[in-house]
């Protein structure tokens, strides 16, 4: 059974991997460079079932399931965290517990260490260890030099960083990794993607496909994000505010209701939905302005006062 059949539009990546396995030839490390929501980590995941089953197909559902439940002995998954009251919390930890954030999470120190203690033994069942790093971008420089260490010498292990680029991580650990390049999907091939998920419907929003650029990934998450904003908001924000009282209760709906991560997500939506209506260079340009203001940390409702001020001027 190809443990590959789940990847689509993705065949370099697939061939590249496949070989590796077939001529027993596994990379100390890989870098798995491309877009989110392209199909990097559902690669990682058919690379590491194909690689722990070898030539024993029966064994694949078992690890197939332990795999997926992330509790593989040889399988290491680390993803960027919240630092919250000194617990490390995970994106999806910190949207259960309803947490504002302000800062995106990030592969820290700790876990960097963390990845080393795991592979100071040998692998218990599988012919490797392996360990998976999402995000990889996300790495402080300390984290990311304390990894290289650990690239230098693996031992029985394959370590797998996903990255939107090569350029988005210190040059001195992309020489270390065999690259697997991942690309943006045709319309077509995302649309298919999209309708065998269940997820269909979500072609029928422009504005949602235009933001994801051939990430079925990318698509998904934008739905999700769209559904979890209270619908009257949406609605109000996708009208430029006629006056300035208007656009002052938007900015402290907006505040109120959204962190930081989903007020960036939708400065994607508007500048889509605006162009759409306006083809107005000026409107995109002032929710670029705002974008840079709260990557910097700046006060979120001040900096949506001042955009929709400025905007219900246009």
């Amino acid at each position: 059974m190809n443990a590959f059949r789940e990847i689509i539009g993705q065949d370099r990546a697939v061939q590249l991997l496949t070989q590796a396995i077939e001529v027993d030839r596994i990379a100390p490390a890989y870098l798995f460079a491309g877009p989110d929501g392209v199909g990097r980590s559902l690669a990682a995941r058919c690379f590491i079932e194909q690689l722990f089953c070898g030539k024993v197909p029966a064994n694949r559902e078992q690890v197939r399931k332990r795999i997926s439940m992330g509790n593989h002995p040889d399988l290491l998954w680390v993803e960027p965290t919240y630092l919250h009251n000194g617990e490390r919390l995970s994106a999806a930890e910190a949207a259960q517990k309803g947490l504002k954030r302000k800062a995106p999470p990030s592969i820290r120190l700790e876990q960097v260490r963390e990845i080393t203690e795991f592979l100071s033994r040998p692998p218990l069942v599988a012919p490797r260890s392996l360990v998976v790093l999402e995000q990889a971008e996300t790495m402080a420089e300390g984290a990311a030099n304390a990894l290289l260490k650990t690239l230098e010498e693996p031992g029985r292990a394959t370590i797998i960083l996903i990255a939107p680029s090569v350029e988005s991580l210190l040059p001195t650990l992309v020489s270390r990794c065999q690259r697997i390049p991942f690309y943006r999907l045709t319309t077509e091939a995302m649309a298919q993607v999209l309708r065998d998920k269940g997820h269909g419907e979500i072609l029928e929003h422009r504005e949602i496909v235009a933001i994801a650029q051939g990430s079925p990934g990318e698509a998904i998450a934008s739905m999700e994000q769209l559904k979890a904003i209270p619908a009257e908001l949406i609605q109000g924000v996708k009208q430029l505010p006629k006056k300035l009282r208007e656009a002052l209760e938007l900015a402290r709906q907006i505040d109120k209701n959204l962190d930081t991560e989903a007020q960036l997500w939708l400065i994607d939506y508007l500048q889509h939905c605006y162009w759409q209506q306006f083809l107005d260079r000026g409107i995109i340009e002032k929710l670029e302005k705002a974008r840079k203001c709260l990557q910097k940390f700046a006060q979120p409702r001040l900096v949506w006062e001042v955009t929709l001020m400025e905007m219900s001027q246009v």
